[in-house]
């Protein structure tokens, strides 16, 4: 049933290297009553916990119903504790905010057994240990042990084939001792039983099979047993596929909500530090937000006074205007001097830009697709200005005419142009975010076309 060949352990740290099982080779039978005997530190928690698939041997194998364990995966060694293995601890590990009957209904609950049958099955296992009248009670108003009869009765209502216990009497007086040890006693004719102990008397009296270790080692065993040749039957048991645990999710969320509730004071601390971690990243990216708003509006400020303008003719004007000239074309003469000649002058510093037709509507073009974007846009807006000429006449007080002409002037410092008239700009948002309207208002309705006029 349960073989293990060879096995050891080591516990291997950055400066120290421990064998707690060196070459372990023990059979075991379907029932009977083993004791593990040993001082502190020769191996007996370590083997207990190999045998229950809590912790995984370094070499070796461990075999059970005739299968090798060295391929299991996680989920294998699950299977095996939930339907296989029953755990009986020193210190109980009961949940304090379950009752009796929730505390064994739990390895059920894990198992996927619906809520009637896992409930039948856990009264079961409490009439056992003798505990029927206190399945409503929490495990704060039990007896040591009372709760080790609990932890009992948790571990058989999943009807393992192995009952492990480590120290099931280690924390409870001589008297109860005696009866925890006899309710065990009984559960080992129909399983096999393996407990961990110091007492030697109680091991004496009540066990089957005696095992002693000492550094990790074999020393004396009672009563071996060596398996004979497989059956036919060990191989359909072996061959058998076993259900895998599974959880009812609406019984994890029930779970889940009565250990919340439970713990009502650090389900709202936790709540609230939550909080604050959530409010404090809100608040974070507020803050990023707006100083990135911020800054774009800056630029699209910025753009507004100080926009990019592509003429016909542009003019590097320091160049222009600087002091001396140059000779036309010819050779040096000493006795006489070219004039200066300004037409060669803004042909050798000017640049001429062909503002073609297909240039204007690649330009539209581009503008619409960069508002189309909604975000990150480029371009606030783009001006037209055509030279067309334009004539306004103004009538004086002795009813005279005056005649004024649009005039294109160029600062000869700067090199800026400036008209008398200028075209409306198309974007009427644009315009009123850059100034403030001081008398009148804007037009609401444009007519004709804005690039042209």
């Amino acid at each position: 049933m349960l073989k293990l060949s060879n096995i050891s352990k080591k516990y291997i740290g950055k400066a120290y290297e421990v064998d707690a099982l060196r070459d372990i080779n023990i059979e075991f039978r379907k029932n009977e009553f083993v004791s593990i005997l040993g001082p502190s530190g020769c191996g007996k928690t370590t083997m207990l916990n190999i045998i229950g698939g809590l912790d995984r041997y370094t070499s070796g194998d461990l075999i059970i119903d005739g299968k090798s364990t060295k391929d299991f995966k996680d989920r294998d060694w699950d299977n095996y504790r939930n339907k296989k293995i029953g755990f009986v601890f020193q210190s109980y590990n009961l949940i304090p905010h379950l009752s009796i009957l929730g505390n064994v209904e739990l390895a059920l609950t894990i198992s996927g057994v619906g809520k009637k049958e896992r409930q039948q099955k856990a009264i079961e296992a409490l009439k056992r240990v003798g505990l029927e009248s206190v399945i409503k009670k929490k495990p704060n108003q039990l007896s040591g042990g009372q709760m080790q009869r609990v932890a009992i009765a948790r571990a058989l209502v999943n009807d393992p084939e192995i009952l492990l216990a480590d120290e099931p009497t280690g924390a409870l007086d001589i008297k109860t001792s005696y009866e925890v040890m006899e309710l065990i006693k009984s559960i080992s004719k129909e399983r096999l039983v393996i407990i961990v102990t110091h007492n030697g008397e109680i091991a004496e009296k009540y066990s089957t099979r005696i095992i002693k270790l000492l550094d990790g080692q074999i020393v004396d065993d009672s009563k071996p047993y060596k398996s004979r040749n497989k059956k036919k039957e060990d191989s359909i048991v072996n061959n058998k596929k076993t259900k895998k645990s599974s959880m009812n999710f609406l019984t994890a969320l029930s779970l889940s909500l009565k250990n919340l509730f439970s713990k009502k004071g650090r389900t709202i601390l936790t709540s609230f530090a939550g909080s604050i971690g959530i409010v404090g990243i809100a608040l974070v990216l507020a803050i990023s937000n707006g100083f990135t708003n911020y800054i774009n509006k800056i630029q699209s400020d910025a753009l507004g006074a100080y926009p990019l303008t592509v003429s016909s003719i542009s003019v590097d004007m320091s160049s222009f205007t600087s002091f001396g000239g140059e000779d036309e074309i010819g050779e040096f003469d000493e006795t006489s001097v070219s004039p200066y000649n300004p037409s060669f002058q803004f042909i050798k510093y000017g640049h001429f830009n062909n503002l073609s037709k297909e240039f204007i509507e690649h330009v539209k073009k581009f503008e619409q697709d960069d508002l189309a974007k909604g975000e990150n846009k480029q371009i606030n807006l783009i001006e037209y200005n055509y030279f067309t000429p334009l004539k306004v006449l103004s009538k004086n007080e002795d009813d005279s005419i005056n005649l004024f002409k649009n005039s294109n002037t160029t600062s000869v410092l700067s090199g800026t142009q400036s008209d008398i008239f200028y075209p409306m700009l198309n974007n009427i948002d644009f315009v009123m975010s850059q100034y403030d309207l001081i008398y009148g208002s804007m037009p609401e309705k444009k007519e004709g076309d804005p690039f042209t006029k």
